[in-house]
Protein backbone atom coordinates (compact mmCIF):
# COMPACT_ATOMS: atom_id res chain seq x y z
CA UNK A 1 0.00 0.00 0.00
CA UNK A 2 1.42 3.39 -1.02
CA UNK A 3 1.46 6.27 1.46
CA UNK A 4 -1.06 9.00 0.86
CA UNK A 5 0.15 12.52 0.05
CA UNK A 6 -0.45 15.88 1.72
CA UNK A 7 0.66 18.93 -0.25
CA UNK A 8 1.58 21.89 1.92
CA UNK A 9 2.12 25.62 1.26
CA UNK A 10 -0.86 25.83 -1.09
CA UNK A 11 -1.42 29.51 -1.94
CA UNK A 12 -4.35 29.60 -4.37
CA UNK A 13 -7.43 27.60 -5.39
CA UNK A 14 -5.80 26.48 -8.65
CA UNK A 15 -2.85 25.01 -6.74
CA UNK A 16 -5.27 23.13 -4.50
CA UNK A 17 -7.10 21.82 -7.56
CA UNK A 18 -3.82 20.70 -9.14
CA UNK A 19 -2.78 18.84 -5.99
CA UNK A 20 -6.14 17.09 -5.72
CA UNK A 21 -6.18 16.23 -9.43
CA UNK A 22 -2.85 14.44 -8.98
CA UNK A 23 -4.05 12.39 -6.03
CA UNK A 24 -3.38 14.44 -2.92
CA UNK A 25 -5.44 13.37 0.08
CA UNK A 26 -4.85 16.62 1.96
CA UNK A 27 -3.64 20.17 1.43
CA UNK A 28 -1.83 22.42 3.89
CA UNK A 29 -2.65 26.11 4.30
CA UNK A 30 -0.07 28.09 6.26
CA UNK A 31 -1.15 30.90 8.55
CA UNK A 32 1.19 33.36 10.32
CA UNK A 33 4.50 31.77 11.36
CA UNK A 34 7.66 33.12 13.02
CA UNK A 35 9.71 31.87 10.05
CA UNK A 36 9.47 29.73 6.94
CA UNK A 37 7.71 29.83 3.56
CA UNK A 38 4.15 29.59 2.31
CA UNK A 39 2.32 31.99 4.66
CA UNK A 40 -1.00 33.33 3.37
CA UNK A 41 -3.74 35.39 5.00
CA UNK A 42 -6.59 33.83 6.93
CA UNK A 43 -8.98 35.27 4.36
CA UNK A 44 -7.12 33.44 1.60
CA UNK A 45 -7.08 30.23 3.62
CA UNK A 46 -10.86 30.41 4.02
CA UNK A 47 -11.30 31.08 0.32
CA UNK A 48 -9.17 28.09 -0.69
CA UNK A 49 -10.71 25.75 1.91
CA UNK A 50 -14.18 26.56 0.60
CA UNK A 51 -13.22 25.21 -2.85
CA UNK A 52 -11.97 21.83 -1.63
CA UNK A 53 -14.45 18.94 -1.90
CA UNK A 54 -14.80 16.20 0.67
CA UNK A 55 -13.17 13.87 1.53
CA UNK A 56 -10.00 15.92 0.97
CA UNK A 57 -8.54 17.20 4.25
CA UNK A 58 -7.82 20.92 4.56
CA UNK A 59 -5.09 21.58 7.13
CA UNK A 60 -4.79 24.93 8.90
CA UNK A 61 -1.14 25.21 9.92
CA UNK A 62 -1.14 27.35 13.04
CA UNK A 63 1.60 28.64 15.33
CA UNK A 64 -0.90 29.69 17.98
CA UNK A 65 -0.57 27.99 21.37
CA UNK A 66 -3.68 28.96 23.34
CA UNK A 67 -7.04 27.27 22.87
CA UNK A 68 -8.84 30.59 22.44
CA UNK A 69 -6.53 31.77 19.66
CA UNK A 70 -6.60 28.43 17.83
CA UNK A 71 -10.40 28.19 18.05
CA UNK A 72 -10.87 31.73 16.76
CA UNK A 73 -8.47 31.09 13.90
CA UNK A 74 -10.18 27.87 12.82
CA UNK A 75 -13.58 29.56 12.86
CA UNK A 76 -12.19 32.22 10.56
CA UNK A 77 -10.49 29.78 8.20
CA UNK A 78 -13.09 26.97 8.21
CA UNK A 79 -10.67 24.10 7.58
CA UNK A 80 -11.53 20.57 8.65
CA UNK A 81 -8.15 19.85 10.26
CA UNK A 82 -5.85 21.70 12.65
CA UNK A 83 -2.10 21.24 12.38
CA UNK A 84 -0.53 22.47 15.60
CA UNK A 85 2.96 23.49 14.54
CA UNK A 86 4.11 24.52 18.00
CA UNK A 87 3.79 22.65 21.27
CA UNK A 88 0.74 23.38 23.42
CA UNK A 89 -0.20 22.68 27.02
CA UNK A 90 -2.05 19.43 27.69
CA UNK A 91 -5.24 21.26 28.68
CA UNK A 92 -5.52 22.82 25.21
CA UNK A 93 -6.52 19.57 23.51
CA UNK A 94 -9.79 18.92 25.39
CA UNK A 95 -10.76 22.57 24.92
CA UNK A 96 -10.29 22.22 21.18
CA UNK A 97 -12.33 19.00 21.15
CA UNK A 98 -15.16 20.64 23.07
CA UNK A 99 -15.32 23.82 21.00
CA UNK A 100 -14.52 22.36 17.57
CA UNK A 101 -16.37 19.03 17.31
CA UNK A 102 -15.57 17.14 14.15
CA UNK A 103 -12.33 19.02 13.51
CA UNK A 104 -9.32 16.71 13.35
CA UNK A 105 -6.20 17.61 15.35
CA UNK A 106 -2.68 16.85 14.11
CA UNK A 107 0.25 17.64 16.39
CA UNK A 108 3.62 18.40 14.84
CA UNK A 109 6.56 16.69 16.51
CA UNK A 110 9.88 18.35 15.76
CA UNK A 111 12.36 15.48 15.69
CA UNK A 112 15.37 17.20 17.22
CA UNK A 113 16.54 14.20 19.24
CA UNK A 114 15.46 11.12 21.23
CA UNK A 115 13.26 13.28 23.47
CA UNK A 116 10.90 13.65 20.51
CA UNK A 117 9.96 9.97 20.86
CA UNK A 118 8.85 10.45 24.46
CA UNK A 119 6.89 13.56 23.54
CA UNK A 120 5.16 11.79 20.66
CA UNK A 121 4.09 8.90 22.87
CA UNK A 122 2.79 11.30 25.53
CA UNK A 123 0.73 13.39 23.14
CA UNK A 124 -0.58 10.62 20.87
CA UNK A 125 -3.65 9.99 23.03
CA UNK A 126 -4.81 13.59 22.63
CA UNK A 127 -4.72 13.93 18.83
CA UNK A 128 -5.80 12.21 15.64
CA UNK A 129 -2.36 12.04 14.03
CA UNK A 130 1.26 13.12 14.43
CA UNK A 131 3.33 14.99 11.85
CA UNK A 132 7.08 14.48 12.13
CA UNK A 133 9.04 17.53 10.98
CA UNK A 134 12.51 19.05 11.22
CA UNK A 135 11.88 22.39 12.89
CA UNK A 136 13.18 23.67 16.19
CA UNK A 137 10.76 25.61 18.42
CA UNK A 138 13.52 26.21 20.99
CA UNK A 139 15.36 28.73 18.80
CA UNK A 140 15.11 32.47 19.44
CA UNK A 141 13.26 32.71 16.11
CA UNK A 142 11.26 29.51 16.11
CA UNK A 143 11.44 27.12 13.19
CA UNK A 144 8.03 25.45 12.97
CA UNK A 145 8.36 23.93 9.50
CA UNK A 146 9.48 24.61 5.98
CA UNK A 147 13.18 24.15 6.75
CA UNK A 148 13.94 21.87 3.81
CA UNK A 149 15.91 19.62 6.17
CA UNK A 150 15.43 15.95 6.85
CA UNK A 151 15.77 14.61 10.38
CA UNK A 152 16.87 11.30 11.91
CA UNK A 153 14.52 8.83 10.27
CA UNK A 154 15.48 6.14 12.79
CA UNK A 155 13.70 8.27 15.40
CA UNK A 156 10.77 8.72 13.03
CA UNK A 157 10.48 4.96 12.73
CA UNK A 158 10.48 4.59 16.53
CA UNK A 159 7.67 7.13 16.77
CA UNK A 160 5.71 5.42 14.01
CA UNK A 161 6.04 2.06 15.73
CA UNK A 162 5.07 3.33 19.19
CA UNK A 163 2.43 5.98 18.60
CA UNK A 164 -0.58 3.86 17.68
CA UNK A 165 -2.03 6.63 15.48
CA UNK A 166 -1.38 7.78 11.89
CA UNK A 167 1.95 9.47 11.22
CA UNK A 168 2.81 12.07 8.58
CA UNK A 169 6.44 12.34 7.50
CA UNK A 170 7.62 15.86 6.64
CA UNK A 171 10.92 17.67 6.51
CA UNK A 172 13.12 17.77 3.43
CA UNK A 173 11.18 15.28 1.32
CA UNK A 174 11.96 15.54 -2.39
CA UNK A 175 12.02 13.42 -5.56
CA UNK A 176 15.42 12.06 -4.51
CA UNK A 177 14.52 10.61 -1.12
CA UNK A 178 10.84 9.65 -0.97
CA UNK A 179 11.60 6.20 -2.38
CA UNK A 180 13.93 5.60 0.58
CA UNK A 181 11.27 6.83 3.00
CA UNK A 182 8.81 4.41 1.44
CA UNK A 183 11.31 1.55 1.57
CA UNK A 184 11.76 2.12 5.29
CA UNK A 185 7.96 2.18 5.76
CA UNK A 186 8.30 5.32 7.87
CA UNK A 187 4.83 6.73 7.46
CA UNK A 188 1.27 6.54 6.25
CA UNK A 189 1.35 10.00 4.66
CA UNK A 190 4.03 12.05 2.95
CA UNK A 191 3.87 15.80 3.54
CA UNK A 192 5.32 17.58 0.54
CA UNK A 193 5.70 21.30 -0.21
CA UNK A 194 3.83 22.59 -3.25
CA UNK A 195 7.13 23.27 -5.07
CA UNK A 196 8.11 19.63 -4.62
CA UNK A 197 4.72 18.59 -5.98
CA UNK A 198 5.46 20.61 -9.12
CA UNK A 199 8.85 18.91 -9.40
CA UNK A 200 7.20 15.50 -9.31
CA UNK A 201 4.73 16.49 -11.98
CA UNK A 202 7.46 18.01 -14.13
CA UNK A 203 9.39 14.73 -14.00
CA UNK A 204 6.23 12.77 -14.82
CA UNK A 205 6.35 10.83 -11.56
CA UNK A 206 2.88 11.78 -10.40
CA UNK A 207 1.28 8.43 -11.34
CA UNK A 208 3.51 6.58 -8.89
CA UNK A 209 4.00 9.19 -6.21
CA UNK A 210 0.95 11.44 -6.19
CA UNK A 211 -1.68 9.16 -7.71
CA UNK A 212 -1.62 6.81 -4.75
CA UNK A 213 -5.14 6.85 -3.32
Amino acid sequence: MHPRVKICCIKAPDEAAMAIAHGASAIGLVSAMPSGPGVISEKTIARIAATVPPPIATFLLTSERTAEAIINQQRQCRTNTLQLCDYVAAEVYPQLRAELPGIAIVQVVHVTGPEAVDYAVAVAGHVDALLLDSGNPALAVKELGGTGRTHDWALSRRIRDSGGIPVFLAGGLNPGNVAEASRRKLDEVWCLPALVMLAFIRHELEAGLLGCL
